[in-house]
């Protein structure tokens, strides 16, 4: 079965919005999406590289890495499930093949602020972000052809109509200003 890309939804960010787990935060707060700037050694480093290939989200590096970066594919993951083990070098393969996009990880037993803030309930979960919108999120271990789907699919989105799309939502929202 072939995945689909999921209703758009803003990424929380700025201080404390993964910790407080805020889902709708206003469009003001998204910041511009600009290219990852990982050509310097010591930066890789302070923002949690894991490989060559992927970057290790934490609670303290998530706004930096997916506020700067305008597409990131996060694998929301664990060391104990063999699901995870199983995907993980499906993903590491995707990432060396695109290496215009950010690929990063969530260890979910490390990092469960961000696990409760996306509220994921399976692992693996794979979640796309474009300019601060998460795009698609699917629980489940993608086979290669899948995921490179998911990943077409994704850069093929109207980015001015998904940002459309969710403004109309937050103005249709209970408690919104529209």
């Amino acid at each position: 079965m072939r995945p689909a890309i999921s209703p758009p939804r803003p990424v929380p960010t700025g201080r404390g919005a993964v910790l407080s787990g805020a889902r709708n935060t206003p469009a003001h707060r998204f910041v511009t999406a600009r290219e990852p700037h990982w050509t310097d050694r010591d930066e890789r480093k302070r923002v949690g590289r894991m490989s060559g290939s992927t970057v290790e989200l934490t609670k303290d590096n998530f706004d930096e890495v997916v506020s700067g970066s305008g597409f990131v594919l996060i694998d929301f993951w664990a060391e104990w499930c063999g699901p995870c083990r199983q995907f993980a070098p499906v993903f590491e393969r995707a990432a060396e093949k695109h290496e215009d996009l950010v690929f990063a990880k969530v260890d979910t037993e490390a990092q469960p602020e961000l696990a409760a803030a996306f509220e994921i309930r399976s692992i693996p979960t794979l979640m796309i972000v474009r300019d601060n919108i998460a795009v698609f999120a699917q629980p489940g271990a993608l086979p290669a052809a899948a995921l490179e789907d998911v990943i077409a699919q994704a850069r093929a989105l109207d980015m001015d109509e998904v940002r459309a799309s969710v403004a109309a939502a937050g103005a249709q929202a209970p408690g919104s200003d529209g």
